[in-house]
């Protein structure tokens, strides 16, 4: 897999969760762009490392019969607890989203930068802080979804 195919896998993956959380911000639920942009994007850079692991060991000397999917699986369901645990409702409103995603995001940069695979934690890391800071500015300029009805982060 090149350097190139790694980024535009990432990109792919941002793109089509932020086109989903579009849908969300519209219609004003509090899981909108920014959520699910970082859940493509993290998703995407922990199947990608979990793949480079895997090419790695396997072209190593003797073809080191190993499966470093089952430590990513172990991680990402640990993690899943993890972020379920900062999402809470109170008053009407769903709190935490983002954070519960950005969570996710932090743990994909940790698999990634442990495995020694440091394109993909750039690109990730690049990808991670657009979506939290500068697509917070983009949604300021929305006349739709949560954003622009409350006054408060969902950070």
């Amino acid at each position: 897999m090149t350097d190139t195919e790694i980024v535009i896998r990432l990109l792919i993956a941002t793109g089509g969760g932020m086109l989903l959380g579009l849908d969300r911000e519209v219609r004003g639920i509090s899981a909108g762009i920014r959520t699910h942009g970082m859940v493509g994007l993290s998703s995407a850079a922990i199947v990608v490392s979990a793949m480079l692991l895997y090419e790695t060991l396997q072209a190593g000397p003797g073809g080191i019969a190993v499966d470093p999917l089952r430590v990513v699986q172990g991680l990402a369901q640990a993690i899943g607890f993890i972020a379920a645990g900062t999402i809470f409702f109170a008053k009407g409103d769903v709190h935490n989203l983002t954070s519960a995603a950005n969570i996710w995001l932090a743990a994909a940069l940790g698999i990634i930068a442990g495995a020694g695979q440091y394109v993909l934690f750039v690109a990730t890391l690049i990808l991670g802080v657009v979506l939290i800071s500068g697509v917070r500015v983009i949604e300021r300029f929305l006349p739709f979804g949560t954003k622009a009805r409350r006054t408060r982060s969902d950070d």
